[in-house]
């Protein structure tokens, strides 16, 4: 890996025009983009990532919705999903339908390491990889099951809470990143709480890179447009690029 990685997010269906903001995400510096699958009961999603769910909601999107809007996109970067179990469990062609629609990744942030089983098979024989999350209060035992078991990235939260916009990373989610960056080879990503190009600086330091959610979706709530999310996003990438890499601090 020769930089630091940048995972912007969107909520599927937030706009009508949502896919243009995946493809601005990937022409301002993008690696990975996560896209959000909206659920009526986002148990680990603070006010803002809930209202986006709730406005595509009311808008009609659906699982199905999305992975059609996702198929007809040609983005250079891999697209990985995010969504709850419940949506998961109900669906036994979830992950194959996922993989069809381009998408490589999925995130079920409610599915303990201890449960991961079946999902974990399915997921992998549908060529999608499973991310796992860790937060800074998970034991060391769990942490080397979790670093050991996911795939493509391990998912390092800096709070314990919901997701949301934060004034400042707390010491915490950077001695999460660097346990979890000596007990595995993929990258290590930090996520929850990543608002500003400063925090991603700072949390870098520790990680392999960023997941930046809430902060754009209040942007795109409160109005924002396509191209000027992207401008945003330049500027984390440029934030980024300008982290030395070598020996986490």
């Amino acid at each position: 890996m020769s930089g630091k990685l940048l995972v912007p997010y969107v909520t599927g269906g937030i706009r009508p025009d949502w896919t243009r903001y995946v493809e601005e995400y990937a022409r301002h510096g993008a690696d990975m983009i996560e896209i959000g699958l909206p659920f009526s009961d986002p148990i680990l999603d603070g006010p803002t990532i809930q209202q986006a769910s709730h406005h595509a909601l009311q808008q009609g999107v659906t699982v199905r919705s999305i992975l059609d809007d996702l198929t007809g996109l040609t983005v250079d970067v891999p697209l990985i999903a995010m969504t709850y179990y419940n949506l998961v469990i109900h669906n036994p062609s979830f992950c194959a339908d996922l993989a069809a629609a381009g998408v490589s990744g999925l995130i079920v942030p409610d599915v303990p390491i201890d449960e991961v089983d079946e999902l974990e098979a399915t997921a992998t024989a549908a060529g999608v990889d499973l991310v796992l999350l860790a937060a800074p209060t998970t034991t060391p035992s769990r942490l080397a099951a979790i670093a050991q078991r996911s795939r493509r990235f391990v998912y390092a939260v800096s709070v314990m809470g919901t997701t949301g916009e934060r004034d400042r990373l707390g010491d915490s989610a950077l001695r999460l990143a660097r346990e979890l960056r000596a007990m595995t080879d993929l990258p290590v990503l930090l996520g929850f709480g990543i608002s500003q190009p400063a925090h991603a600086v700072a949390a870098a330091d520790a990680a392999d890179g960023v997941v930046v959610a809430s902060a754009l979706m209040r942007m795109v709530l409160d109005g924002a447009g396509p191209e000027e999310i992207g401008a945003t996003i330049a500027e984390f990438r440029a934030a980024l690029d300008g982290v030395v890499v070598g020996v986490p601090g």
